[in-house]
């Protein structure tokens, strides 16, 4: 059975992974001495537990403790559970959670980029992203429209950040991933043809028939405020557009995401 830990101050011991602990802290392994991340709400944890994601401790409210959080705290009889008010929750995470469970848990080693690539037809590619939200977004995207797997530039924002792992609704554990310094070559040497979404003279539409006959594409997607990089744009097979109405020339990198997995991965 869980030991359940109640505490009243944010400075308790077993509270830190939650509490004072930065993302790239947590990600480097301060204090837990493995590489952790945070995740949010009954549903999200139990995506993850599911996938193999390997829990160090949980903190809820009260209530949860035989409500939402019961199931998850009976399938991991050895991981201790803090409790504390909904007003110190709250200050943990900056705004009052919904559900009131955080979840600290173990990170897995991401596979190799041939592994990833191994029977993949369609990869994603986030490139130069650090929005938060964005890379949740993308992410749910690409398990609901067929992606099948996800590749993330170094300069980009963590998958398993706090925000983007409860923006992905939990998706950022079922959609395979792996980092990249320089995805454009390294896909190419396994058999993959780029795809640069961006706005350029020579850019083809989207609804051009001669890409869904690509057995095999990476797309490529950019920074919020300025796209992909035009050395990056030069070095992909395909510069690809949306083509929209009403004069208006681009869409938040989430949305274009969306638009982009549903044409080609049909």
């Amino acid at each position: 059975m869980s030991q359940i830990i109640e505490i009243d101050s944010l400075s308790h011991p077993g509270a830190i992974p939650f509490t004072s602990l930065t993302e790239t802290q947590l990600r480097l392994g301060f204090e837990t001495g493995e590489p952790t991340f945070i995740a949010e709400s009954p549903k999200v944890i139990r995506i993850a537990l599911d996938a193999g994601y390997e829990p160090i401790a949980l903190m809820c409210e009260r209530k949860h403790i035989e409500g939402d959080a019961r199931d998850i705290i009976s399938r991991c009889p050895e991981m201790p559970v803090y409790t504390a008010s909904r007003e110190l929750l709250a200050l943990i995470t900056g705004y009052k959670l919904t559900r009131g469970v955080l979840c600290a848990m173990r990170r897995k080693e991401l596979p190799s980029l041939g592994s990833l690539c191994h029977g993949a037809r369609r990869i994603g590619v986030i490139y130069g992203v650090t929005d938060t939200t964005n890379i949740g977004a993308i992410f749910r995207s690409a398990a609901a429209l067929g992606v099948d797997a996800v590749v993330v530039s170094a300069d980009s924002c963590d998958p398993l950040n706090r925000r983007s792992v409860r923006v992905s609704m939990g998706t950022v554990f079922q959609v395979p991933w792996t980092w990249s310094t320089d995805p454009v070559k390294e896909l190419r040497e396994q058999g993959f043809k780029s795809i640069a979404m961006a706005l350029t003279d020579d850019s083809i539409s989207l609804d051009d028939p001669a890409l869904p006959l690509e057995p095999r594409l990476a797309i490529l997607l950019g920074t919020e405020g300025d796209g992909l990089p035009a050395r990056v744009i030069a070095d992909c097979d395909f510069t690809v557009k949306i083509p929209m109405a009403h004069n208006v020339d681009s869409l938040n990198v989430a949305a274009a995401s969306a638009v982009a997995f549903w044409q080609l991965c049909r």
